[in-house]
C-alpha cells in the first residue's frame, strides 16, 4: 500500500499509536517514520484517494495536533509516496532544504483571502463611470430593451468593463493588504472569485490583517473580502 504524507516534522516523533487517526473510511492510524532530526507524519493511503470533506478535515487535524508540539512543514492534501522506505530517502536526501524551511516557517500561519464584488454595486459603479455605457443603458431602456444585437454588445462591453475593475482591484486589494504579511503568494484558484491570496504571518499577527480587510470593504463597498485563517502555512512550503 502507498504511503500518504502529511508533513514533516523537526525532531523524533514518538510512536503516535491509535491516538490519531487519518483520512479513509475507517480512519486510518497516524504514524512518524523517523529519519535523523526529521520525522515524516503519515499513514497508509485508501486506494481511492479523493478530497472529500471528511478527509481534507482529517488531514488539517493530524497536522494541526502534531503541530502544537513542534514545527511541521505541511504538505498539500493528496501528497503520496510509494512506500514508507521512499519517504525515509526523500528524507535523508533533503534534510537540510527542510531543516530550513521548518525554521523559516516556525510559528507561522496563513491565511486566505478571496475577494469578489458586490455584482449590483459594480455595475451601478461602471454605469457611474462609464458615460459611453450609461448612454447605451438609457437608449436601450428608452427603446424597450433594445434590440437583441443591441443588448448583445452592451453586454459585451459590461462584462469587459467589469472585468477590467477586477484586475484594477486586485492590485488595489494586494498592496493593501501586503504590508500586514511577512510574505504573499497567489492563493488555491476557486469559482466565484477574481482574487485568492494567501499571507504568511506570525501566530499571533492577524490583527493588523483585519484591520487592513476592514479598511478595504469600508473605503471600497463594492468589495467583498472572505477571510480563511490561521492554517498550515501550504502556500509557503517549497516543493
Amino acid at each position: 500500500m502507498t504511503t500518504y504524507v502529511y508533513g514533516i516534522a523537526r525532531g523524533e516523533v514518538r510512536d503516535l499509536g491509535d491516538r490519531l487517526l487519518g483520512i479513509g473510511d475507517p480512519p486510518l492510524p497516524v504514524r512518524a517514520l523517523n529519519q535523523g532530526e526529521l520525522a515524516a507524519i503519515v499513514s497508509d493511503c485508501p486506494p481511492e484517494l479523493k478530497p472529500r470533506r471528511r478527509d481534507l478535515l482529517a488531514h488539517q487535524h493530524v497536522l494541526s495536533e502534531v503541530s502544537d508540539s513542534r514545527p511541521v512543514l505541511p504538505m498539500r492534501f493528496g501528497s503520496v509516496s510509494s512506500s514508507d522506505d521512499d519517504v525515509r530517502s526523500v528524507l535523508a536526501e533533503h534534510a537540510d532544504r527542510y531543516q530550513d524551511q521548518l525554521s523559516r516557517l516556525s510559528d507561522r500561519v496563513e491565511y486566505n483571502v478571496k475577494v469578489v464584488h458586490d455584482e449590483d454595486a459594480v455595475l451601478r459603479q461602471v454605469l457611474a463611470e462609464e458615460p459611453e455605457l450609461r448612454v447605451m443603458a438609457e437608449a436601450n431602456r428608452a427603446a424597450g430593451g433594445g434590440t437583441y444585437e443591441e443588448r448583445v454588445r452592451f453586454g459585451e462591453l459590461m462584462a469587459s468593463a467589469v472585468r477590467a475593475r477586477e484586475v484594477r482591484d486586485a492590485k488595489l486589494v494586494e498592496e493593501a493588504l501586503a504590508p500586514a504579511a511577512e510574505d504573499v503568494r497567489p492563493g488555491p484558484e476557486s469559482g466565484g472569485w477574481f482574487l485568492s491570496l494567501s499571507l504568511l504571518l506570525a501566530k499571533d499577527g492577524a490583527d493588523p490583517l483585519l484591520t487592513a480587510a476592514a479598511d478595504v470593504e469600508q473605503t471600497h463597498p463594492w468589495l467583498r473580502l472572505r477571510i480563511n485563517g490561521p492554517l498550515p502555512p501550504y502556500s509557503f512550503v517549497e516543493s
